[in-house]
């Protein structure tokens, strides 16, 4: 069983969508944010990332920085900007980028169900990260950005979505990013009662991306429960903002490694001890075609590595992954690199970059990188199923969610 409640959103006049909607927090450092909201009094970052507004070199889990989210927050407000619906709504929100198009349901999820297991997770968060977005949710009392979660397709919910979706939508934008933006209301109630009774139906959904923004909606939730007297479990607090997708329209794209060198080897040393697990053959093209093989850039020529039968064990969820494999018999072996997290020999380049990246990286002053097949949902969803947990960095999903146009307070 899986809710999806309808809230009243606050939501931007529509001459002003496209400079509202902004990247999420976490895809920008401050400099970056800063230059994207510059000139732009609308921007969704001066909410996320509220230090934009404060002298540069602002500690970002100063005082300072939450006081000014709020206020921002209620500035947009305040100002007429973001508006707020008359009556509770479910809302579709659909993404285009080049050919690939996906469309999920705005809604509120479950807090309860997080912590029964039915919204299932498959990474650990940082605490750090956890406190800053959790205070962030505290002081604000609002959901300011959406979690992204999934389900696996009900062909039912895809035609009612379908439905709707050919009616006109109340915001249809293209972010500079050239990704397409669309939003409709879900106001009618038999739609409303459908798509409610439709989720009931739902097993488990699956956080796909915003783990942080999950545990932050749970521990608001979580500690506001304990401060009131005999909760009835429908408060506000019990239920935090996400888009729901259907797995089969997510696109995960690959999330490639970079190394600094080699663990004191020469390329032939190198080269010699990946035989012993992999056949290793140049080639012409630099990404793998199938799970359990690797592109290589080493020394200014492409290699692919498959993996031999017997270097990994088929059957187990995780060790399975192709950045488990990569993990186990190269990285750890051979490089040394034990945790990916903590290791800075390392770092990771999302897919949305290209080849051309690692190449640029490579020369630039990294020895050897590795380009890796995308994990799939039916992979993630497995690993999230056996309650297990996903190396770092396995998954880079696009295209990105974008913040504002979609807000929910806790007062509504």
């Amino acid at each position: 069983m899986s809710q999806l409640k309808p809230f009243k959103a606050f939501r931007p006049k529509p001459e002003l969508a496209g400079q509202v909607a902004s990247v999420p927090y976490d895809v920008v450092n401050t400099d970056e944010a800063r230059q994207l909201a510059a000139g732009n009094p609308y921007s969704f970052l001066h909410v996320g990332r509220p230090e934009i507004d404060l002298p540069e070199g602002t500690d970002i889990h100063s005082d300072a920085v939450y006081a000014q989210g709020v206020a921002n927050l209620h500035r947009l407000i305040q100002t007429g900007t973001l508006f707020q619906e008359r009556t509770p709504c479910l809302y579709i929100y659909q993404q285009r980028m080049g050919d690939h198009v996906q469309a999920g349901l705005v809604g509120l999820c479950s807090v309860k169900e997080y912590e029964e297991g039915s919204i299932k997770r498959h990474e650990y968060t940082r605490k750090d990260k956890e406190d800053d977005r959790t205070r962030h949710v505290t002081e604000q009392a609002a959901n300011a950005e959406p979690v992204f979660l999934a389900y696996r397709a009900v062909p039912y919910i895809d035609s009612l979505v379908d439905k709707i979706r050919a009616t006109p939508p109340v915001y249809d934008i293209v972010t500079d990013d050239g990704i397409g933006h669309t939003v409709w209301i879900v106001s009618e109630e038999t739609h409303i009662y459908t798509l409610n009774h439709l989720f009931d139906a739902v097993p488990a959904l699956y956080i796909a991306d915003g783990h942080h923004r999950t545990a932050a909606a749970i521990r608001y939730g979580q500690a506001r429960r304990a401060a009131t007297p005999d909760p009835s479990g429908d408060e506000p607090f019990e239920s935090f903002m996400a888009v729901v997708f259907p797995h089969n329209q997510l696109k995960i794209m690959d999330y490639n490694r970079i190394v600094k060198d080699l663990n004191g080897l020469t390329s032939e040393a190198f080269l010699a001890a990946l035989a012993k697990k992999f056949t290793v053959a140049p080639s012409a093209t630099r990404s793998p075609s199938a799970p359990a093989s690797f592109g290589m850039f080493l020394d200014g020529k492409w290699y692919s590595l498959t993996a031999k039968p017997g270097s990994f064990p088929a059957d187990d969820p995780v060790r399975s992954l192709d950045v488990s494999i990569l993990q186990e018999n190269v990285l750890a072996p051979i490089l040394g690199i034990q945790d990916q997290r903590t290791d800075t020999r390392i770092d990771f380049i999302g897919g949305i970059r290209g080849m051309d990246e690692l190449e640029k990286r490579v020369k630039g002053g990294y020895k050897v990188a590795f380009a890796l097949f995308p994990t799939s949902l039916d992979q993630l969803m497995s690993v999230a199923d056996a309650g297990q947990i996903m190396p770092p960095k396995s998954t880079w999903f696009e295209p990105k969610l974008r913040s504002g146009l979609l807000v929910r307070t806790y007062q509504d």
